[in-house]
């Protein structure tokens, strides 16, 4: 039989539960390690191209990570030259582009690597005659999404 003592601390320990298990769920699902198909991907059309979403979801130790899939037109721009909070890679897949840098425009092509740090303006032109494709690898530090 449960004296009181004991029954506030089931009760302190049940309400403890299940807050931990709200703030949880509040947070989303955290990602874990998967796989994923490039032809199982959908294809979305914009006025520059296509984009595939890999994923966007919070893991074990970002609040968020985004991987996405761009395909840019030729002669086109992916959105004018901006700036935002977070870090992200850009992985060249094909084709030729410029990118904003620093303040300077460099040409890199196949298998180049670009990455914009927080706060620091950047852009992406494609400036071949064919399609760019690149991987666009963006995160969130914990916090940085409060």
């Amino acid at each position: 039989m449960l004296n009181r003592r004991d029954f506030i601390v089931a009760l302190v320990a049940a309400c403890a539960t299940l807050c931990i298990v709200a703030a949880a769920r509040s947070q989303g699902v955290v990602m874990q390690s998967t796989a994923f198909e490039w032809n199982s991907l959908a294809v979305k059309q914009t006025d520059v191209g296509s984009v595939r979403q890999f994923f966007r979801s919070p893991t074990a130790t970002l609040d968020e990570l985004e991987c996405h899939v761009t395909t840019l037109n030729p002669g086109l721009q992916s959105h004018p030259p901006h700036k935002h909070l977070n870090e992200e890679l850009v992985i060249i897949r094909e084709g030729t582009v410029e990118v904003l840098v620093n303040g300077e425009w460099k040409k890199v092509g196949p298998g180049s690597v670009i990455f914009n740090a927080s706060n620091q303006l950047h852009a992406l032109k494609n400036v071949g005659t064919t399609p760019a494709t690149y991987h666009v690898i963006n995160w969130n530090s914990p916090g940085m999404k409060k």
